[in-house]
């Protein structure tokens, strides 16, 4: 049976390994892999493939709706009419709400973006007994794994 487990590179991996070695797994049964973390930033606007579930139009709508209502309004009143400030009420709220959610895009939630969660830095991998997995995995879990998983093999 193979355990496989993640951790932030810190001394509890180190402590974790130590306790599997005391309890009597070789080390020639821990598998330890680091990760390369990502180096460039996320990407700002999405693809045909990949979303990260914001979007740029949302406030831009919002506004260009009230915009276009208020342009119509007071369109009345000059030259050109209601239809074209509405439509020119709507250009604007609409570049103004997307200014707006760039800006909190890239500067204020860039920050957030870095920061947030864990981050997984190495791979533990434990091959042992099928009656030392329980005990492999509470070893894990107690020496603060982000996320522990068992795989039987096919010898067993």
């Amino acid at each position: 049976m193979q355990v496989f487990s993640t951790f932030e590179n810190n001394a509890f991996t180190e402590l974790a390994i130590t306790t599997l070695e005391k309890k009597g797994i070789k080390k020639e049964q821990i598998f330890i892999v680091p990760l390369d973390n990502r180096q460039e930033s996320p990407k700002l606007f999405d693809t045909l493939h990949r979303s990260d579930g914001t979007t740029f139009i949302d406030i831009g709508l919002a506004l260009a709706t009230a915009f276009s209502v208020i342009g119509a309004s007071i369109g009345f009143k000059f030259a050109w009419g209601p239809i074209y400030w509405g439509l020119i009420g709507a250009f604007l709220g609409f570049l103004l709400g997307f200014i707006i959610r760039l800006f909190t895009e890239v500067i204020l939630k860039k920050k957030k973006r870095k920061l947030k969660g864990k981050h997984s830095e190495v791979i533990v991998i434990v091959e042992c007994e099928k009656r030392f997995a329980e005990l492999v995995e509470n070893i894990l879990w107690a020496h603060y794994a982000i996320g522990v998983a068992k795989v039987i093999s096919g010898a067993e």
